[in-house]
């Protein structure tokens, strides 16, 4: 029985280490709690063209953390926040210029 709880509590958290101890880009603590779209797209922005271990372009990088954090919060997320969030894609594709 100690296995199975073993198992679920690792599928649970996971992607809360991957998005704390992403390799690829060095997030400003508590990005996805900022209430200001911009300003989540602008840290994202920022982490993604700094960082030195990023295997994609800067966009795709910065792009797929804030879906991976949208996708991960699930049922979660407070709606205001995944509004903002939401916006914050929008926000992040004016920023490379990506339409």
């Amino acid at each position: 029985m100690v296995g199975i709880s073993r198992k679920i509590n690792f599928k649970k958290y996971w992607s809360s280490k991957v998005t704390k101890e992403s390799d690829a880009l060095t997030l400003e603590e508590g990005v996805f709690t900022f209430s200001d779209p911009k300003k989540i797209a602008l840290s994202l922005k920022r982490s993604a063209l700094d960082s030195q271990r990023r295997k994609a372009g800067p966009f795709q990088s910065a792009m797929s953390m804030l879906n991976f954090y949208i996708n991960r919060a699930g049922k979660g997320l407070p709606q205001k926040q995944k509004k903002i969030l939401e916006r914050a894609k929008i926000e992040l594709r004016l920023l490379f210029d990506r339409k």
